[in-house]
């Protein structure tokens, strides 16, 4: 699944564990920040991000992490934290399942699902 950020940045969201392996190891760059909520079944998503010098600014992480919440098992949770890091700091384990990863240099952000944010962000609505 594709977003944009209303900052303009895309969003990748896994669709399933196999997917969350592809997508965060196949379809991301080293510098794309790398998002999941925090100890609760979910997507991977990526956020796009080329640059190594700076992060991206906090509004489109925020909204990277809603996304993250609403395709989680928390979904329905009043506030889900939501961890996040660059994609070059998330490892897989030797000989662990699909979807299954270590992140490193986490930092976290607290979000509500909202579900009138997903359809404002989703790429196939946008004029």
């Amino acid at each position: 699944r594709s977003y944009r950020t209303t900052g303009g940045l895309e969003v990748r969201v896994g669709r399933g564990s196999r997917s969350n392996d592809e997508l965060t190891f196949r379809h991301s760059s080293p510098n794309d920040i790398w998002l999941h909520a925090r100890d609760v079944a979910g997507a991977h998503v990526i956020l796009r991000w080329p640059r190594a010098d700076a992060n991206p600014p906090a509004r489109d992480v925020a909204e990277a992490a809603v996304l993250a919440a609403l395709h989680s098992k928390a979904r329905t949770s009043g506030t889900v934290p939501v961890d996040w890091t660059r994609r070059k700091h998330v490892r897989k384990p030797r000989k662990a399942g699909p979807g299954l990863v270590l992140p490193e240099r986490v930092k976290t952000v607290f979000v509500e699902p909202d579900p009138r944010l997903e359809e404002r962000l989703r790429e196939d609505t946008l004029p």
